[in-house]
């Protein structure tokens, strides 16, 4: 008597894969636990899950301060990207400063392997890399995400040149956008952005991160 061996098949697909986390996490549980935890809680709930619903994502995981989703359109990804980030302008507007919660964002667009409800894969790692060099309140994205969404959207992204990820085998192009909060306050210093792209802030790669949680690899 024979007996077939039932074995679980990995599918391999292609998508776009956006990762974000809180900036300076865990400053801000430091400063109020409970207080934190139930603002990310609403957060996902008001803001985070109808953003990503509204533009077809998939919320693949979240952990305590981040979360992955997986489109199958890579518009839609950076669209829901640049939504989430405005809203979040709003929504801090009038806080001050150290009560702020600010997402970096990193998109990528790759092959990736499913599991269940979970994907792996170098597709999934690269967002993830982009995402940890994306500035506070910004988005960080592959050129092969660029290819596909420039002229699309009303967006400025800036060429950062290629660049070397942590554990990420080949150099890079990447692009970043730093949104320009609507409600601004009075500058402390000078603003860094090119004559023909007045919506975009462009600082030096090798100093994107300003959460000295975060090391950056250039």
């Amino acid at each position: 008597m024979g007996y077939r061996v039932a074995q679980s098949r990995v599918e391999r697909r292609l998508a776009a894969i956006l990762a974000a986390d809180v900036v300076g996490y865990s400053r801000l549980m430091g400063d109020d636990e409970g207080g934190i935890l139930g603002a990310l809680k609403a957060l996902r709930q008001s803001l985070l899950k109808p953003k990503i619903a509204e533009h077809r994502g998939r919320i693949v995981k979240t952990t305590g301060d981040g979360i992955l989703v997986e489109f199958a359109s890579t518009v839609d990804a950076v669209r829901c990207a640049i939504e989430i980030q405005r809203a979040m302008q709003a929504h801090n507007a009038d806080l001050p400063p150290d009560k702020r919660i600010e997402f970096r964002i990193g998109i990528n667009v790759g092959d990736i392997l499913v599991e269940g409800d979970d994907i792996f894969g170098d597709g999934v790692n690269v967002a993830a890399r982009l995402e940890s060099i994306s500035q506070p309140s910004g988005i960080c994205i592959s050129d092969v995400v660029h290819q596909q969404v420039n002229g699309r959207l009303d967006a400025n992204f800036v060429d950062l040149g290629e660049q070397r990820l942590k554990n990420i085998a080949r150099p890079l192009r990447i692009y970043g956008l730093e949104l320009v909060p609507e409600v601004a306050s009075t500058p402390s210093g000078p603003i860094l952005a090119p004559p023909d792209k007045p919506s975009t802030a462009v600082l030096a790669f090798n100093n994107m991160s300003r959460d000295p949680e975060r090391q950056i690899y250039s």
